[in-house]
């Protein structure tokens, strides 16, 4: 049986404490873990921080299920996907500071079957989960559904970014549809499973210390950016199902598997603050110049999570939306600019004002700490004669950036698979023009 048909609605809010049944009356009035809990359910705390961490800072939820998640065989190791590490050793993947273009993430081939988890390639990465600290970067395809088969991290929180496709995912809170221009964030420890109704393609972001919030606004005041109340939190909805069941985990960067005889989507009720969440990048309000010159990218951070020096990210969630630009006396395009971050973008729809030609929907780049990058000639020569008159970045285009203030090591298969040979060649057209 499988409760909650309408599972596309949502409660609205980011971090706020939650509650949600999918039968009236499963929730326990006033305490977390009474004794027996209503109709015969299994109390269950997830903690996505520490017990004692300040009460401001503290993340955890309850869920009260049909069957505790202890029920399952031992584990072993999954051995289907040998494309996702999180070994970011000198030894294992050698660091390079090259500028780095990747074209279009190749599809699944249209005669092979390939569910979300088997789809998931590493890209670039740095620091130990082990240790929980440090980020990875991967990039995924696939075409089937993970049927009887969930997933869940041990090693930190996914920001999922689809390109191409949407994703219909069942968690242990309920149900998620994220769509190309939507983004969802799943935490450390949840399960979930990925249902695809077509080809579908993008990005994810995996920080292995602490969790993504949406940042402070400091002198911008209380509005703007990304709006706490468009972040969208599902509601319960379980299914209870007696089936041969496939758990997959990643642990220390390794995946290991172990079975059970039953859906683990049994979760009746839950109340909390630690939940998956979805966002439409839509609604996001930017931020820009209305004078001269350039404000600083991080003006587009919709997620960030911190590390413990202040203002210094992790990783940083940054997107370059349609929006207008009428800065005066200034060149428009980003400028040309070396920086202590690394940076990777990818591009979700559209053309990307800085590189025109080569970077495309479904492709990627990285400029790595201290390595020179901006503009290629052709955007550069254009931009500096253009008419500065008001002038609409379309709807559309939709561009992205994963910034961190590690530097990033590229694994074997980003070094060996798609790489766009030629990318520097974009550069090699600037000429001098100095004159004394």
């Amino acid at each position: 049986m499988s409760v909650r048909e309408e599972k596309y609605r949502y409660m609205p809010g980011f971090g706020n404490h939650f509650s949600s049944e999918a039968v009236p009356g499963t929730l326990p009035p006033g305490q977390n873990s009474p004794q027996k809990c209503p109709k015969g359910l299994y109390a269950e705390q997830l903690s996505g921080t520490a017990f004692t961490v300040p009460r401001v800072h503290n993340e955890r939820s309850w869920l009260y299920r049909i069957r505790p998640s202890v029920c399952h065989s031992v584990y072993k190791p999954y051995t289907d996907n040998h494309y996702i590490t999180g070994d970011f050793s000198a030894e294992k993947n050698k660091p390079v500071p090259n500028q780095y273009r990747w074209r279009a993430h190749p599809l699944p081939p249209a005669d092979k079957e390939q569910n979300f988890i088997d789809g998931l390639k590493t890209m670039a990465g740095v620091g130990d989960p082990g240790m929980k600290h440090g980020i990875a970067i991967h990039m995924y395809s696939c075409n089937k559904s993970m049927d009887n088969t969930s997933f869940f991290n041990s090693d930190g929180d996914f920001l999922i970014v689809p390109q191409l496709g949407t994703l219909d995912i069942r968690t242990e809170f309920g149900v998620m549809e994220v769509r190309s221009g939507e983004i969802c964030v799943i935490q450390r420890g949840i399960q979930f499973s990925v249902n695809v109704q077509e080809t579908s393609r993008g990005y994810v972001l995996e920080v292995y210390n602490g969790h993504f919030k949406i940042p402070d606004l400091g002198p911008i005041g209380a509005n703007g950016l990304a709006n706490p109340r468009d972040f969208l939190t599902p509601v319960a909805a379980f299914e209870e199902r007696e089936v041969e069941w496939k758990v997959i985990s990643k642990f220390c960067g390794r995946l290991f598997t172990h079975d059970r005889n039953h859906s683990p989507f049994n979760v009746v009720a839950w109340h909390g603050n630690y939940a998956p969440y979805k966002y439409d990048l839509s609604l996001f309000n930017t931020m820009n110049t209305v004078s001269f010159d350039h404000a600083d990218p991080s003006i587009f951070t919709v997620l960030t999570c911190q590390t413990l020096e202040a203002g210094v990210a992790v990783a940083d969630f940054v997107i370059f939306p349609p929006r207008w630009t009428v800065a005066e006396k200034t060149f428009r395009p980003p400028y040309f600019h070396r920086n202590c971050m690394s940076e990777f973008m990818g591009l979700i729809k559209g053309v990307y004002e800085a590189k025109e030609e080569g970077f495309v929907p479904g492709g990627a780049s990285l400029h790595s700490c201290m390595v020179a990058h901006g503009p290629d000639a052709e955007t550069f020569y254009k931009a500096s004669e253009a008419p500065l008159q008001p002038t609409k970045i379309p709807d559309t285009t939709l561009a992205f950036m994963f910034e961190s203030t590690y530097m990033l090591h590229v694994t074997d298969y980003g070094q060996e698979n798609n790489v766009d040979e030629k990318y520097n060649e974009c550069w090699q057209g600037l000429k001098s023009h100095f004159k004394e």
